[in-house]
């Protein structure tokens, strides 16, 4: 019993969000240009469980390369105003629109000209109509069996507040090397500060072929190795091109002489590759950059001494909220 009312109140909170994903238009990439305009910072208000979603929603901007920060309405209207500057971008966010203290301090921010995003389930309320972009988060009902405990609007509202995030970030070009610096105690920090030198991987656990090895070779160590793509070098270990399971793949759709064909033929030449002296941050740029998976690690005389595969830096599926 205990459990199906557990699955019912999850699949309440999904229909929610989904009706706010299918109600999502034009208004967002609105909200999205005013943010990316804004040179100064995005205030975060609300008050209630709306307040503590807001802090919540601050706190991802701020550690994605959007500087905000979260902004009592009562404690603004009692001397915290002389924190926003006019040119602050403030999300209010109220599930009614007709939260008093918010509303109160909206008519006062709306006097200095700061432009308005609110977020709200209600799209003729007071906050609406105050604020100059609206978005829309109302869903078809709470999980809560009183319709009273604010429970799948809240999830509605942190799931947007993420998606800002995240668009944000991708419109910025946030990169790797810019969370790092955003999260320095943190264990993505701190393995991102490390030398490549320290997770790379070497000797025999190297991907490595000779650049005359037969096609039916390369897929031998590309099985073998199991990093989704295998590194060519000469006769003394120069670095001199890399093939992935895609190249592979390819060659067996448009070539029919498949097995005859060696390395050589078939890598791409010169490929991006790093030094082990390199933090693993750069080496995540790089691959970010290159949209690569695998990166060669080559000495100053370009000799191969090591192989980078991206789980190595950070782990698998830690990567994705970052493409």
């Amino acid at each position: 019993m205990s459990v199906e009312a557990a699955r019912e109140v999850l699949r309440i909170e999904e229909q929610g969000l989904a009706a706010v994903r299918e109600r999502l238009g034009e208004e967002f990439v609105e909200a999205v240009d005013m943010i990316l305009a804004c040179h100064t910072r995005v205030v975060i208000t609300g008050i209630g469980k709306s307040g503590l979603i807001g802090q919540k929603i601050a706190a991802t901007l701020n550690s994605t390369g959007t500087a905000s920060y979260f902004l009592h309405p009562v404690e603004a209207l009692h001397g915290d105003l002389g924190m926003v500057q006019a040119t602050d971008v403030v999300i209010a966010i109220s599930y009614s629109g007709e939260t008093p203290e918010l509303n109160g301090l909206l008519q006062s921010l709306k006097s200095r000209g700061n432009k308005i995003i609110g977020m709200t389930g209600g799209s003729t309320s007071a906050l609406a109509s105050a604020s100059d972009v609206v978005l829309n988060i109302r869903i078809p009902r709470e999980a809560c069996p009183l319709g009273l405990a604010p429970t799948a609007s809240t999830t509605a509202t942190l799931a947007v507040g993420d998606a800002l995030s995240v668009v944000l970030l991708n419109r910025r070009n946030f990169q790797a090397e810019d969370f790092r610096l955003n999260h320095p105690g943190g264990s993505l920090g701190q393995r991102l500060t490390v030398k490549v030198a320290e997770v790379m991987v070497t000797g025999s656990k190297m991907p490595v072929i000779g650049l005359e090895e037969k096609a039916k070779l390369v897929v031998a160590a590309l099985n073998e190795k199991n990093m989704g793509a295998v590194i060519g070098v000469d006769n003394n270990g120069i670095l001199k091109g890399i093939v992935t399971d895609g190249d592979i793949r390819r060659l067996l759709l448009e070539r029919p002489d498949f097995e005859k064909i060696c390395a050589l033929e078939v890598m791409t030449e010169n490929p991006v590759c790093i030094t082990p002296e390199a933090v693993a941050a750069d080496a995540l740029s790089v691959m970010q950059r290159h949209e690569i998976t695998v990166l060669p690690i080559v000495d100053k005389e370009h000799r191969l001494v090591g192989a980078l595969h991206l789980h190595d830096l950070l782990g698998k599926g830690e990567f994705r909220f970052l493409l």
